[in-house]
């Protein structure tokens, strides 16, 4: 653990993914390493990976909020179904001529890494704060996120086709439905079952994050022992419960980042116990070809034909190909063919585990940039302002909000609050006031204000200090400020911009609206030419402000 955390402050100063560092941390503890343990229990792994990834899932589904995927859940469930089987078939074909195998066993290779890893991609685009556009990130955390229960079934019903137990092609797609029928059900109904033991019982606060966690799990088991899809259940409660009005989701939230690194540091750390480098050599340069071939061209081929009818973008759909991350579920999955005792079960082991590898130290490292070049990177982090968040007993849809008044700051400066936002009282020299008391907000004052949704993207801007603060907040929301019923060809007019005459005819609320599936939030930005539009404000679901700025020299955009 120790060895962990410390690999894990030098990894951020060079930039490296953090998984991949647990993994290599495993191997150097592992049988051909300084450490020399000798660990080949894959049962006891097998079962740890489970409950570690059912945790990842659960925390996943938690911090999906149904506003921010809407207008995803299409492409993203194509490609956790139809994506998977294109980039197994795909993957299989290369592997049977790499590794010289029967179709059977490369398609079982093939499925084994064929599904992206939602502890990668959870993991890689919050850890290392990189924020993308909403409709690509949302897609590409709902696909990882529910993608695991095609490869699982597929793996299990290949293994055992080979270990002669006669599975047909019908059979198998009948457990998968059935898998996925009863995973959904499980998932809404345990979902709901959080929901309402965490606002029926009064419990100490220090026990909430621990009643989610063991439902989670429970819902899991449960869902596997009536030969569900547990982790398509774990995920779905997740998001339930993360869209229903919830007591103590803020202690939650906090415990579960600490869970969500505890499970992480495990998993990682006993794949890589239980890998042999020396068993790599062998098949190391076949390892590399399947390797190469399903981040160049397996998954880019899948990605393309699902995502067709769903109106992405050429450099959209190259970003999400490139975000076919691969983690411990492909090592995890392999772990199946050694449980079964198949005759090359320690192969598909080893090449799943150089996949990985590739996937984590080529894709993981070079994620953010690879955004930002393809334009679909949000400009302009949370520049960091200390902020108290409070559960207000008897009013789960409500929040209180806390900041300090930074001198400098953009409210002083006249920026208005976002709506759904209301000022409740006023700290200033040890005194409570109540806002009519209280008057305007002055410098050092502490503020708490009342939301009914979900922070306001911009409120941390407001109390930020510094002109930083204020370069940052013009990078992210623009530097003029637009109604949202301009027209586009006024615009393009007044700043000599290109673009389509289909655009130039529509105001850019109504552009927001096309392309964001009539759900546009705070910071959802679109570019034309070399123009960057980024929502202000919105009120009644449409567009009421947006925000313009001009791409810097070097940046890559999206053509609107």
């Amino acid at each position: 653990m120790l060895a962990g955390v410390a690999s894990s402050l030098l990894a951020r100063r060079f930039g490296a993914p953090l998984l991949l560092v647990f993994l290599m941390l495993g191997v150097a503890l592992g049988v051909d390493g300084p450490g020399g343990i000798r660990f080949a229990d894959t049962r006891f792994t097998y079962l740890i990976g489970s409950m570690c990834l059912a945790v990842i899932l659960f925390d996943g589904g938690l911090r999906t909020r149904a506003q921010h995927v809407r207008g995803s859940v299409g492409a993203a469930v194509v490609l956790a179904t139809a994506g998977v089987l294109v980039t197994a078939s795909l993957t299989g074909l290369a592997a049977s001529q790499l590794l010289d195998l029967e179709p059977v066993q490369a398609l079982l290779l093939g499925t084994i890494v064929a599904s992206t890893d939602a502890a990668a991609v959870f993991f890689l685009l919050r850890a290392g704060g990189l924020r993308l556009q909403r409709r690509v990130g949302a897609t590409l955390e709902v696909e990882s996120g529910s993608n695991d229960p095609a490869a699982i079934f597929l793996t299990i019903a290949l293994t055992g086709w080979l270990a002669g137990e006669g599975h047909g092609v019908a059979e198998i797609a009948v457990n998968v439905a059935k898998a996925a029928g009863i995973g959904l059900a499980m998932g809404y109904a345990g979902g709901r079952l959080v929901v309402g033991a965490f606002n029926r019982f009064e419990l100490p606060p220090g026990l909430h994050p621990w009643l989610a966690l063991s439902m989670a799990l429970a819902v899991f088991a449960i869902t596997n022992m009536l030969d569900g899809s547990g982790y398509l259940a774990v995920y779905l409660a997740g998001i339930v419960a993360a869209n229903r009005p919830l007591r103590g989701r803020h202690q939650v939230m906090a415990i579960q980042d600490a869970i969500v690194w505890f499970a992480q540091l495990i998993m990682f750390l006993l794949l890589g116990l239980l890998s042999a480098p020396h068993a790599l050599l062998p098949i190391l340069w076949p390892a590399l070809g399947v390797a190469a071939f399903l981040m160049l061209v397996a998954r880019p081929v899948a990605v393309f034909l699902c995502l067709a009818p769903f109106g992405f973008r050429p450099k959209e759909k190259v970003f999400i190909s490139w975000v076919g991350l691969r983690g411990a579920v492909g090592i995890f999955l392999a772990s199946i063919p050694l449980l079964a005792n198949l005759p090359n079960a320690w192969l598909y082991f080893n090449v799943a585990f150089v996949v990985v590898v590739c996937s984590l130290l080529v894709q993981g490292w070079t994620l953010a940039p690879f955004a930002r070049w393809m334009g679909v990177a949000v400009a302009g982090a949370d520049p960091g302002t200390r902020r108290i968040v409070l559960d207000l007993p008897g009013q789960m849809e409500s929040e209180m909000i806390g900041y300090r008044v930074a001198p400098g700051c953009a409210l002083l400066r006249g920026a208005a609050i976002p709506g759904h936002v209301r000022l409740a009282m006023v700290v200033r020299d040890g005194r409570i006031l109540l806002p009519d008391a209280g008057g305007a907000l002055q410098a050092e004052d502490y503020a708490y204000f009342v939301s009914d949704e979900d922070v306001p993207a911009r409120l941390g801007w407001l109390f930020a200090d510094g002109s930083e603060a204020r370069e940052a907040e013009h990078d992210t929301f623009g530097t003029f400020i637009l109604p949202g019923d301009v027209p586009l060809g006024e615009l393009a007019s007044f700043y000599s911009l290109s673009m389509p005459e289909r655009i130039a005819r529509v105001s850019a609320a109504e552009l927001f609206d096309e392309r964001f599936e009539r759900e546009p939030q705070v910071g959802d930005r679109l570019a034309i030419g070399r123009a960057i539009l980024v929502v202000r404000s919105v009120a009644d679901h449409h567009v009421a402000k947006v925000g313009l700025r001009f791409a810097t020299f070097g940046e890559r955009l999206i053509s609107g």
